[in-house]
Parts: structure tokens; sequence; C-alpha cells
């Protein structure tokens, strides 16, 4: 495991476990989503692929992402891990939702400086609606994805819940 992308729906604790192994492995941690948002008002880098191409042409790092479609390709040809929380619903809703409120009380700042609003909370484009609409489509996306020969072979983990995940992280 050198270069590995952690994927799954919002909320599933991506970024989480993707820190957590950077530790365990010495591994670079790259965060998609700070990557992509690099200005106020959710401006978007414009150099994110080029940015992306550089960090995934080292050969240790590990991402936090299934990948915005520009990149998502290019991640999983230089992948050798995958590691999907397929986590249910009922898992990664209570999550979203926590998290989004505690920012928004908060006024957390996140990715180039933004945060998250009470506005926001009535766009498609929240965190909470995003991972309740994408949930399906997501996880069909990465089963697809999963067992594509043309990202073979990538080490795969799979996990169904946050406690087999817990348990491999700790034998990792």
């Amino acid at each position: 495991m050198e270069r590995i992308v952690v994927v799954g729906v919002t909320g599933a604790g991506k970024s989480t476990l993707a820190l957590a192994l950077s530790g365990r492995l010495g591994l670079p941690y790259h965060e998609m989503d700070a990557l992509y948002f690099n200005g106020p008002r959710w401006a978007v880098n414009e150099r994110f692929g080029e940015d992306v191409s550089r960090l995934t042409a080292e050969p240790r790092w590990i991402v936090d992402s299934l990948g915005y479609p520009e990149v998502r390709d290019l991640l999983w040809d230089r992948a050798d891990t995958v590691v999907w929380l397929d986590y249910p619903k009922r898992v990664v809703m209570p999550r979203v939702l926590r998290r989004s409120f505690r920012r928004t009380v908060t006024r957390e700042v996140l990715f180039g400086g933004n945060r998250e609003t009470v506005a926001g909370w009535l766009s498609r484009e929240h965190p909470a609606w995003w991972a309740w609409s994408q949930h399906g489509p997501r996880r069909r996306e990465i089963e697809r994805r999963v067992h594509d020969p043309r990202f073979a072979p990538l080490d795969t983990h799979r996990f169904s819940h946050p406690d087999a995940t817990a348990a491999w992280l700790a034998s990792v």
C-alpha cells in the first residue's frame, strides 16, 4: 500500500480514515476538497488536474475521494490500493448532518476560506442533500470501477460498517 485512494459517499469518513492511514503508513496525505476549492465562494482551482497529476506521479500518497470527474481515472490508474467505505445511508446521514450542523454553528473555516452557512442548507450542493441524493449513484460507480479490468490489479478493501474499518485500521 503505497498509493491509496479512500472512496465512499459523502459523510462516510474518507478524510478521517485517509489521515489515520497516512500517519500509520507514513504516506503523504492530500485532501481532494482542499485541492479543488481554493478561494472564496467555493472558487475552483484552475490547476486542479495539474496538481493532482503532479502529486500522483510521486511514488507514495493517499487521497480521500472517489475523485472529481476530471481526475477520477488518473487516480484509479495510478493507485495500487482502494479502500472503500461502503456504508449504508443510516450510517452516513447522521454523520454528515452532525458535521454540517457543527460547521454551520461554529463557522468552521473550510477549503479556500469557505464556510457552511444556514442558507447553504437549502442548496442541492449542500453535503446533506448531496449525501442523500448521490448515495446510490456513488455506490454503483465505485462498484463498477472496482470490477473494471482497466484498473486491475487494485488491492481493494471494502468495509460495510465502521467497526470493520476500525478493526482493519488497527491491524495496519
